[in-house]
């Protein structure tokens, strides 16, 4: 079972959780996180660090959210991995608890 990174890291994209991996599963895009869940070993340490919480175990992954699952593992083959942690976007504040962002992710 992996990690999975959902909608709300959209825009908000924190990056506090790429530190303590300690597999270097995370990957990034313009706007987004995501986990490989190939490569994630599932030892619950990002999870408590996203200050977003935008990221879930993939069995409580919510009904609303499932599509999360593929997309992390799609775009995870494509996009670099993250190992350091960055500042967030100037207006991360404002999307954090926006629903519905998934039309705003940029590949």
């Amino acid at each position: 079972m992996a990690f999975i990174v959902l909608e709300n890291c959209i825009r908000c994209k924190y990056t506090d959780c790429v530190e303590v991996c300690p597999v270097d599963c995370f990957h990034e895009g313009p706007n987004f996180l995501t986990i490989d869940p190939d490569e994630c070993i599932d030892c619950t340490l990002c999870e408590p660090e996203c200050p977003a919480e935008a990221i879930v175990p993939e069995d409580d992954v919510p009904e609303d959210q499932v599509h999360m699952i593929e997309l992390n593992a799609e775009l995870a083959r494509t996009w670099p991995v993250i190992t350091q942690r960055k500042d967030p976007p100037e207006d991360a504040e404002e999307w954090d608890g926006v629903e519905g962002k998934l039309q705003y992710l940029e590949r």
